[in-house]
């Protein structure tokens, strides 16, 4: 950087004052010579300080833009930060709800725990009350069962007298069943004429072979009914209920009809002669009549 021209007239300036002023002498040139040398020294000191103050503010600026493009980094950082602390304070929000509504969650869990608490002391005492039942009972079930064992040999005492009689009736079924046949033989032919119709000689017990099967006849005899050849199918039995009817019409009546050739009469006798058997001897298209009614 040069001598200005302000600066050069103001130096010739003092030169000449200093000139006329004191008519100088050569060392007082040679001083003037110095100091002016000096002060250019100065100057050309100055004018580096100067450049190197140039420099500095040249760098200065440099680290001020710099500083500049750090300091806007550093404001869209914060402008993020605020972002994310808004959205924090959103979720912290969010965050104190929730858990506010938890704790009234827990507070109502703990309202139902204190009761389950609470049923739980109940269910142990009625558990208690229940074990002390289930011990009684234990005790009495052991009592039932040796009451049930001595039941149960009275039974088979039972069972086994009720299989003697069963026997005995048995015995006695078949005696008075024959008789029962005896007296039809000697009755139903006369009944039958009196009552029918039918015109029957001899009643006995007859046997037939219907489908690979033995069917006993008790009383069958061959006849005939205003000249048609018919033949009896009767049954003889101390007493006579609807099922007994049913049972001798799908047995017996009913095959021995398909095997003969003539017309089929079915009869029953017996001493006792229920009602549903006359109702069912009469939708099955039967005849049935008591022991007693024989000889009318």
């Amino acid at each position: 950087m040069g001598i200005t021209a302000e600066l050069y007239e103001f130096i010739v300036k003092v030169v000449e004052e200093k000139v006329r002023e004191f008519r100088a002498t050569r060392e007082e040139l040679d001083a003037l010579r110095k100091a002016v040398e000096k002060l250019v020294d100065a100057h050309a000191k100055a004018e580096e300080r100067l450049s190197r103050l140039e420099t500095a503010v040249e760098k200065l600026a440099e680290a001020q833009a710099r500083a500049e493009e750090r300091l806007a980094r550093l404001e869209e950082a914060v402008q993020r930060l605020a972002e994310a602390q808004a959205k924090a304070e959103e979720r912290l929000g969010r965050l104190e709800e929730a858990y506010a509504k938890a704790e009234e969650r827990l507070s109502r869990l703990e309202a139902v725990v204190e009761k389950l608490v609470e049923a739980h002391a109940r269910a142990e005492e009625r558990l208690t009350k229940l074990e002390e039942a289930v011990a009684r009972l234990e005790e009495a079930h052991a009592k039932a069962e040796e009451r049930l064992t001595r039941l149960e040999a009275a039974v088979e005492k039972l069972a086994e007298a009720v299989d003697a009689l069963r026997k005995e009736v048995g015995r006695l079924s078949e005696a008075v069943g024959f008789g029962l046949e005896d007296i039809a033989r000697v009755v139903l032919p006369g009944w039958l004429f009196r009552h029918v119709g039918v015109e029957v000689e001899e009643l006995r017990r007859e046997f037939f072979v219907v489908e690979g099967e033995e069917v006993e006849v008790n009383l069958y005899g061959e006849g005939t009914l205003k000249g048609e050849k018919v033949v009896v199918v009767g049954e003889a039995k101390s007493r006579l209920y609807g099922p007994d009817v049913e049972r001798f019409y799908r047995r017996v009546y009913a095959p021995v009809s398909k095997q003969v050739t003539a017309r089929a009469v079915g009869v029953l006798i017996g001493y006792l002669v229920h009602p549903s058997a006359k109702k069912k001897a009469e939708e099955l298209g039967l005849y049935i009549l008591s022991a007693y009614e024989g000889s009318r």
